[in-house]
Order: C-alpha cells, then structure tokens, then sequence
C-alpha cells in the first residue's frame, strides 16, 4: 500500500520530468538546426556584423578590414558568428518552449494575463540588440578610432589592426547585453504577479537601481562613456517602466486600494491617539480619584 501511494505521488513529479525533457530537446534541435541554417549563410552574417565598423572606417578614411593571426582564427569566427546567430534567433522558439511547458499548470484567465509577457519578451528582446546595432555602435566606434593617429616627425602613428575574433566577441556581448537588460519590465511585472515585488517598494529602491544600472553597464560594456551610459540610461527608463506595469498589476488585484485604506487607517489611529494626548487631565474632574 505504501508502495502505490508513494508511486501515485511520484507519477505527476515524472510526468513533469519527461515535459520538460521533451521542451529542451526541441530547444536544442532548434539550436541546431538554426546553427547550421546559420553558419551556410555565415558570411553574410558576418558583414551584417561589421557593417557598423566598416561604415566609420570609410567615414574616416581608414583601412577597411579586419586581421587574424592563427591559421584557425577565421574558421572558428564563422563557428562563432553562426553559434551566435543560432541562439538569437532561436530565443523566441525558447520562450514559446517556456511557455508551453507552465501553461498546463495555470488557469484560463493566468494564461491570458500570461499572453501579453510572450510577445513581449522577444520583441524587447529584439529592441535592446537593435538598439546598441543603429545607435551604440557607430558612436562608440567613433569615440574609439578618434585616439587613431598619423603621427609626426620622430613619432610612430597609432592605427587601429582589429582581429576578428576579437571584434565578434564584443558586438556579441553587446548585442546579448542590451538585450537581455530590455527583458527587465517584464522579469519585475512577473514578480509582481506572484507577489514578490511591489511598486512602493521600487519605487523605494530606485537609487539602488540607478547604481546597480551604471555597475552593470561598466561590467557588460567597454570601458568607455558612451556605451557605458547608452545601456545604463534605457535600463533607468526600462526602471521606470517596470515601476509602471508593476502599478497596473497591483491596481488589477486590489493591492493598491487595500495599501491606501490600511494607511489612511492608520494615519486616523495616530491623529485619535495624538488628540487624546493633547488635552491635559483636569484636577478639578470628580472623575478623577486622587491617590493619598
């Protein structure tokens, strides 16, 4: 008897098991795929990728190309850009994966409210690598080829010989940063629907996002201004977003309503406390029994 019960109990812990074994290997067979789909069109990812550095180099009248200096460097880059193109692309696949592997678990109306957080996760996605693509790129590029120098009489001139490998592995980075930190609405909306956030207490907590931002912009990004404050000023905006959406998930669970009527009841506590207080005792009360 012990046996069956404990069977029926383990039952629904392996049915889980086997979905989510069976939602990884369509995300790892769609990884694959993608990866191959992507390394045949490798070259052109690749200068989709250095489109940005080749257009400020021509703006600049410098030398157009990259250098690499191991037999197997330029190989491994296309091994790299295809990995890379792989898993961009296939991160809406992922999230519709995550998704198909919670929502037996939820309610219709859960399901609903979950809709909006699926469309949304790839296109923030998507909007943070787009961004720092058109608009960190080229000034960042900038900023960096304007210490280039011909040099003078008795001086050797400073010219830029980026390796490949070298350049790919930021532009990823990059790309991946900015799009992950475009993710943060909806990580903090999430929270707030399971009640592990709330809008005060972010709102509390601003200062420490504001820090937090420009620490992790230094830390994903180079070390330079531009693109330390292009990802730390959209994740402040991002912030403030969230503070937003957080408000509108508490206004449609009532929270805000129940927070403001347990202030105002205690603000009417204090104020009935504090006039009791404020009149003194009259001595002169036949209410008033005075001790000998």
């Amino acid at each position: 008897m012990a046996d069956a019960g404990l069977t029926e109990k383990a039952m629904p812990l392996l049915d889980h098991l086997i979905e989510l074994r069976s939602r990884l290997l369509h995300s790892f067979i769609a990884i694959v795929v993608l990866f191959f789909v992507s390394y045949y069109f490798a070259p052109e990812l690749y200068d989709f990728l250095v489109a940005p550095l080749a257009d400020v180099l021509e703006e600049m009248g410098g030398q157009r190309r990259l250098i690499f200096t191991a037999l197997h460097e330029a190989f491994f880059t296309y091994i790299k850009v295809a990995f890379f193109a792989a898993l961009f692309l296939s991160f809406p696949f992922i999230a519709i994966q995550v998704w198909m592997f919670i929502a037996p678990g939820l309610y219709k109306n859960e399901k609903r409210s979950f809709a909006p957080f699926l469309i949304a996760t790839p296109i923030l996605f998507f909007a943070g690598g787009a961004l720092v693509y058109y608009f960190i790129f080229p000034l960042a590029w900038k900023f960096f080829l304007s210490f280039e120098s011909v040099g003078g009489a008795g001086a050797l001139p400073i010219q830029l010989e980026a390796k490949v490998d070298q350049y790919l592995s930021l532009v990823m980075r990059l790309i991946f940063a900015f799009g992950l930190c475009f993710e943060l609405p909806v990580v903090l909306t999430l929270l707030a629907r399971v009640g592990m956030v709330s809008s005060k207490g972010l709102a509390e907590k601003r200062k420490y996002a504001i820090v937090l931002a420009f620490v992790a912009a230094a830390i994903l990004t180079p070390p330079d201004v531009i693109s330390q404050i292009g990802l730390a000023l959209p994740t402040m905006v991002l912030y403030e977003i969230s503070i937003v959406c957080v408000r509108i998930v508490e206004k449609g669970r009532g929270d805000v309503e129940e927070e403001d009527d347990e202030d105002e009841d205690d603000d009417e506590e204090e104020e009935s406390g504090q006039g009791e207080d404020d009149f003194p005792e009259d001595p002169h009360d036949p209410d008033i029994v005075e001790s000998p």
